[in-house]
């Protein structure tokens, strides 16, 4: 059935802003793009629909930083790891210390019992227990304070409440964007764009290549008057029973990762990231709303499972529900390069490495769209297929792209050439002199698959 139209009257939209660089979404990518870019010289507007910045890590309360250490090293640095400082000095990150993360002391089960309920483990290893690894559990609302600490800081133009409506392009070449207002439509002109809007909202307007795609959606929640120590104790020394009911809990989820219920920094508060609905897009209103109203109905009876069944939880009650829905997967990119599950798992390293993740690597070319100039994609969107996207999504290695995107602008800029032609040796070298590891050192278990370029 064809959907009947209107037809809108042609608009004009004031410009209420120029910058050499404009990045759209305030989530993770974003505020390191941003901020690196600003920090290398360039006037930056960064512009967000909500009326804060965090994206998905404040917003859709994904509470665990993870991706980011590959048994041996930290791999993600820079802008990622100072953000994670702040908030650890603010008491309200949490990470295991070095000690815990020694070979031969990670793997034990004290260190399973002690850090499992945190999330800080490497969960890609099949072996039980899961080996502790570097990873941070946060607060929504300090990921929130430091964002706003790190752009103000390095003298980043915010427009929040500014919702990416149309992308303005000349003769293959990206102009600046469109938002949408309460004051109505306004223009933001700038000399780079950078879409970390994790939907590639962007690009795709633009006319860039990209495929459509899904995974799950999900109504992320956090619960207050929890006695952790009681829920643990159970978990550990009544494992049978426990087995038992936690088996039930994840009927009534419908599905989940194995742990549905982490902790968080805030004492008796714990992070619920579930449930997870499949077969549901978040490019759909009516997905987006069911899974809103379907993640509610399902917490509600698990609410009412956990408080009469499992020890810890009697006194439970709801904190809040993220006002951001949880999606991981929509519009990917089809740039220069189309990075494929293969290359993750087999640690493939490139000669344009610019970021990395876990002990995965990115070229700068998946940050570049093949058909708009002066425009990069930075954030879950980037140019992979689905199934590598799948492995490498999480907000460290996204942030990491994110500061590589603002330094390639800000680099490309001060050469006086286009993002395209920005030399990778100079992106490579500045972000490691501000902190970064941009993966142009390979790690010992990196592959060589493709032909020098």
């Amino acid at each position: 059935m064809v959907t009947p139209t209107i037809r809108e009257a042609a608009r004009e939209a004031p410009i209420v802003d120029r910058s050499d660089v404009v990045v759209v979404g305030g989530g993770p990518a974003g505020i390191a793009a941003a901020v690196s870019a600003a920090r290398n010289g360039a006037s930056v507007t960064l512009i967000e629909r909500y009326p804060y910045l965090g994206g998905l890590a404040s917003g859709g309360m994904v509470l665990v930083l993870d991706d980011m250490h590959n048994g041996t090293e930290v791999t993600v640095q820079g802008i990622c790891m100072e953000m994670i400082e702040r908030m650890r000095t603010l008491g309200l990150c949490v990470t295991p210390p070095e000690a815990d993360r020694q070979p031969g002391i990670r793997e034990t089960e004290a260190m399973w019992r002690k850090w499992a309920r945190w999330g800080l483990f490497d969960f890609h290893t099949h072996s039980m227990p899961h080996p502790i690894c570097f990873a941070a559990a946060f607060d929504p609302d300090a990921f929130k304070r430091v964002s706003y600490d790190v752009t103000g800081g390095a003298g980043v133009k915010l427009r929040a409440h500014s919702w990416f409506s149309a992308a303005i392009v000349e003769d293959r070449t990206i102009k600046g964007v469109v938002c949408e207002t309460k004051e109505g439509r306004q223009a933001i002109l700038g000399d780079v764009v950078i879409d970390a809007t994790g939907d590639l909202d962007v690009a795709a307007a633009a006319g860039a290549s990209h495929q459509d795609s899904s995974f799950i959606l999900t109504t992320v929640s956090r619960w207050g008057g929890v006695d952790t120590d009681r829920a643990e104790a159970f978990e550990f020394d009544q494992p049978a029973e426990f087995a038992k009911l936690d088996h039930e809990a994840k009927r009534i989820i419908g599905g989940c990762w194995n742990f549905w219920w982490l902790k968080t920094p805030l004492p008796g508060v714990v992070w619920l990231n579930c449930p997870h609905i499949p077969k549901l897009s978040g490019l759909r209103v009516a997905d987006l709303t069911t899974a809103e109203l379907e993640g509610r109905a399902r917490m509600e009876k698990l609410m009412d499972f956990a408080r009469a069944n499992l020890p810890g939880f009697e006194n439970a009650y709801v904190v809040d529900f993220a006002p951001q829905t949880g999606v991981r997967q929509t519009r990917m990119l089809q740039g220069e390069y189309v990075v494929t599950k293969e290359d993750v798992m087999s640690r493939r390293h490139f000669a344009d490495t610019v970021c990395r993740g876990r002990d995965y690597y990115t070229p700068y070319r998946a940050l570049l769209p093949r058909e708009v100039d002066q425009l990069l994609v930075a954030g879950r969107h980037y140019s992979a297929t689905p199934q590598a996207q799948k492995s490498s999504r999480e907000i460290p290695p996204c942030m990491a792209m994110g500061e590589a995107a603002g330094v390639a602008a800000a680099v490309a800029l001060n050469a006086g050439v286009t993002v395209r032609r920005a030399d990778v040796g100079a992106i490579q070298r500045t972000l490691r002199a501000q902190g970064a590891d941009p993966g142009d050192v390979p790690s010992a278990n990196a592959t060589f698959l493709e032909a020098a370029e």
